[in-house]
């Protein structure tokens, strides 16, 4: 089985990344209000890209946490969902995190209308962002 144990260090190097990008969202943007984003276009790449790097990474964990379980999954917000609910988390925190999904596509997609609400969006679901996260890292201490 090399490929869970491959997996296994990817879902850490992957969460040390997330969590390395919520610091710096954290400690550089989390501050900013949308009149500062709309004036600055560095600073909206800068955020937009920032937010978008932990929800696809957040997505690439779950991913792996569902193929180590033999889950297959259609989309990036049943990958979410079914994660969080194998994790225990309720069913209103997996629809959270399954939404997430939507507003990684609109920064990937540069839908260019609604990425100030896919950084809000991301803002409101800080708390249970970090909750699956801790969720996956105590799943892989467990493990070992």
């Amino acid at each position: 089985m090399p490929e869970f144990n491959y997996a296994r260090g990817r879902i850490g190097e992957s969460l040390q990344f997330i969590t390395g990008e919520i610091k710096e969202f954290e400690s550089d943007y989390a501050g900013k209000k949308f009149n500062n984003y709309q004036e600055d276009k560095k600073l909206q790449k800068l955020m937009d890209r920032t937010v978008e790097n932990i929800l696809t990474a957040l997505i690439e964990v779950c991913g792996t946490v569902l193929v180590q379980e033999g889950i297959g999954v259609e989309n990036y917000g049943e990958a979410l969902a079914l994660c969080s609910k194998l994790l225990g988390l309720s069913p209103g925190e997996q629809e959270c995190l399954s939404k997430l999904a939507v507003q990684r596509n609109r920064l990937a997609h540069r839908y260019l209308n609604f990425r100030w609400q896919a950084i809000k969006t991301y803002v409101d679901s800080k708390d249970i962002i970090l909750k699956i996260i801790e969720s996956i890292l105590k799943r892989e201490r467990e493990k070992v």
